[in-house]
């Protein structure tokens, strides 16, 4: 019988010893189905901003939002909103993404891609590729976009 306890207690050890990176760290398998939905909102984010449909924004963006542009500029999800309801001074002519990767760590989601844009802004002309790491978060079962983070690509 102390045998068997004895085997149970290292077998009990090396699982908990082996569990623990995952847990501590939060990382969990990246599930093909997340990295497909990110993958998807990124390429439907491309879409609604070519149509300056602000539905996207609104569904699929946490209340509480932040992002940094590649201009210097901080942005939430009411001024996004606010911006494509002035479609005289805000508009995008063209956009593409490439090079995406998403990363899923349990309910959090990296995604990272290069994108190249010409756009109207606040009445200004603006063109350039940028680079852009998008951070997404599930909240009661729903992926939503919780902050953002872009620099133009070197040249």
């Amino acid at each position: 019988m102390r045998l068997t306890r004895s085997a149970f207690v290292v077998f009990a050890i090396v699982l908990a010893v082996s569990a623990f990176p995952a847990i501590a760290f939060g990382q969990t398998k990246s599930s093909a189905a997340d990295v497909a939905t990110i993958t998807q909102m990124e390429n439907a984010s491309v879409k609604a901003d070519m149509a300056g449909d602000s539905s996207y924004i609104e569904k699929n963006y946490a209340e509480n939002y932040t992002g940094g542009s590649s201009w210097g500029n901080w942005e939430t999800k009411q001024s996004l909103l606010a911006d494509m309801k002035d479609g005289k001074n805000n508009k995008t002519n063209s956009e593409a993404i490439s090079d995406v990767s998403v990363r899923v760590y349990g309910d959090t989601a990296i995604a990272t891609f290069k994108s190249t844009y010409d756009t109207l802004y606040h009445g200004d002309h603006r063109a350039r590729t940028i680079l852009t790491t998008d951070t997404f978060a599930r909240q009661n079962g729903t992926w939503k976009q919780v902050a953002s983070h872009s620099s133009e690509l070197a040249k």
